[in-house]
């Protein structure tokens, strides 16, 4: 008898596990989605970036799935004509100080199996990004730029053609596990399955305390806003322009992205959203069950100066551009347009410690997905095989 299994969320993650459940155990996937449409959130709002696995601790479930990751999308991008581009990514030094850092994450990425990396100097990121200042830089040429909500709907079309569902403005209601199987309300219809892998990115908490497993994380949601460059400013930037990223956070600080339609995005800065689908200042909408999580204010005692100074950011265009302009200081206020911004679901443990890895959980018949920032557009083929791999088997 085929199993059924049921998929929480069309985000480019959850349709990339229907698509590898059906694919690789022939199983009936219905994949049910609040929204009207696929890739509505994160997958929707992020920066396009192909990350090649260059900042994450070796051994880690980022760093294996990302690298494995790059490979199956690039493929995947490949064999159905949709668009990749490796226009390659320098992470700048401005200061003498940021140098030990930065040979620390040339060490790490060629650990991780990041190929050709290349370590610069001040002249040498110049002949990369002849708009770009810094003492010294660190090239990873292999970088790319993709259309993920592009990946996405191809992906949602595979689930049908391997003979399964996405089933659009069906928002899940209530799930309930029973022996072998769970029962899920979705929309207006009843749904059983063997099993439930439930990739519910900013919706993750209220799904885990549907389905009886709140956990020991939770998802703090972060809104990342973004300037795009205007005009013949979009000229000053090639490919990607990254910091040093500072190892207290996994937030990757102000960068310059050039996306695949050749729209250049300066951004994101990191402000602690008051709703889980919090685009806007206004949106205050899970401002109590956001701040009732202990691990949130022990989070913000930890960080408030960077957190005064990301809201600053981003109420202030100046201090984006300054930030903008310590890599490429040619740009001017002119130069930048407010443009969309997004939410990144960010799990945060109760000792307010920001939870970096991956963190993918199997209760019983219902698998978890508790924690998949980025890089996990760029891993999502990936990670869709580790889920496989650890869905429970079906015994009758």
């Amino acid at each position: 008898m085929t199993e059924k299994i049921g998929i929480v969320g069309a985000g480019i993650v959850g349709l990339a596990v229907a698509r590898e459940l059906a694919q690789s155990r022939g199983a009936e996937v219905t994949v049910l989605e609040k929204e009207g449409r696929v890739g509505a959130h994160q997958t929707g709002h992020n920066s396009g970036v192909v990350h090649a696995g260059i900042y994450y601790p070796p051994g880690s479930l980022k760093a294996r799935l990302c690298r494995e990751g790059v490979a199956l999308l690039k493929a995947y991008c490949a064999a159905h004509a949709l668009p990749y581009e490796e226009v390659g990514k320098l992470v700048v030094a401005s200061t003498s100080a940021e140098r030990p850092l930065l040979s620390a994450l040339a060490e790490r990425a060629r650990a991780n199996g990041v190929p050709d990396i290349a370590e610069l100097d001040g002249l040498g990121l110049r002949e990369i990004e002849p708009h770009a200042v810094g003492v010294g830089a660190i090239h990873s040429p292999h970088t790319a730029i993709a259309d993920f909500p592009a990946v996405a709907r191809r992906l949602a079309l595979d689930v049908a053609e391997l003979g399964g569902s996405v089933r659009l403005s069906h928002p899940v209601r209530a799930i309930k596990e029973r022996p072998g199987g769970v029962a899920v309300l979705a929309g207006r219809r009843r749904f059983t399955f063997d099993r439930l892998v439930v990739c519910g990115g900013l919706s993750t908490d209220t799904l885990a305390k549907m389905a009886g497993y709140p956990g020991d994380v939770r998802i703090v949601p972060f809104r990342g806003e973004y300037y795009g460059l205007n005009g013949s400013a979009r000229d000053l930037v090639r490919g990607l322009i990254y910091p040093v990223p500072d190892p207290r956070y996994p937030f990757l600080g102000v960068h310059l992205t050039r996306h695949i339609d050749g729209e250049v995005l300066v951004g994101p800065n990191a402000v602690l959203a008051m709703a889980y689908e919090g685009y806007r200042w206004r949106n205050m909408r899970n401002f109590g069950q956001i701040l009732s999580w202990p691990g949130t204010l022990r989070m913000a005692r930890t960080h408030w100066r960077t957190g005064i100074k990301e809201v600053h950011g981003s109420i202030v265009k100046g201090a984006f551009l300054k930030a903008a302009r310590r890599y490429v200081p040619a740009l001017t206020a002119s130069d930048l347009e407010r443009t969309h911004g997004g939410v990144r679901a960010q799990a945060v443990a109760r000792d307010g410690r920001l939870v970096d890895d991956f963190v993918v959980d199997v209760q019983g018949n219902v698998v978890l997905v508790r924690n998949a920032p980025s890089p996990a557009a760029t891993s999502s083929l990936a990670i869709a095989r580790h889920i496989a791999g650890i869905v429970p088997a079906l015994v009758r």
